[in-house]
């Protein structure tokens, strides 16, 4: 691509930049900042837009206590089990029963934390889920 063809839509980015690579005048490899690109949002709104759905799904399973609060936040975050097991440390075992509301309320503080840490999140926010999503 060239330096002049980088495009500078409207994007989800808001007033951040991106970079591309793209050929200068002397046919060589420039960083050149983009805004955006407009099919680029259009996906990514998609996407999110089915997320969404998927993820207020995943809220009425643990709000019917079909689910722990550690499945909404795996989610939300993009995180499998193993993944998760990778950030944390824990079992993939471990994990799979821990999605099970009544073993996840039994976990020890420690182990609460290591969910928490992961998620970059606090202790009450592992074990709550939002009201809005």
């Amino acid at each position: 691509m060239k330096k002049s063809d980088v495009p500078q839509d409207e994007s989800i980015l808001g007033n951040l930049k991106r970079a591309f690579y793209a050929v200068n005048e002397n046919g060589e490899y420039d960083i050149v900042a983009s805004k955006g690109w407009e099919v680029e949002k259009i996906v990514n709104d998609f996407v999110h837009e089915g997320m969404d759905e998927e993820l207020e799904k995943v809220k009425g399973e643990v709000l019917k206590g079909e689910a722990s609060s550690l499945k909404f936040h795996m989610f939300k975050h993009q995180m499998t089990i193993s993944l998760l097991s990778e950030y944390t440390g824990i079992w993939k075992w471990k994990i799979k029963r821990h999605l099970k509301p009544s073993i996840f309320n039994s976990l020890s503080e420690k182990e609460i934390q290591q969910y928490a840490d992961a998620f970059n999140i606090s202790i009450n926010e592992l074990r709550e889920i939002p009201e809005k999503i």
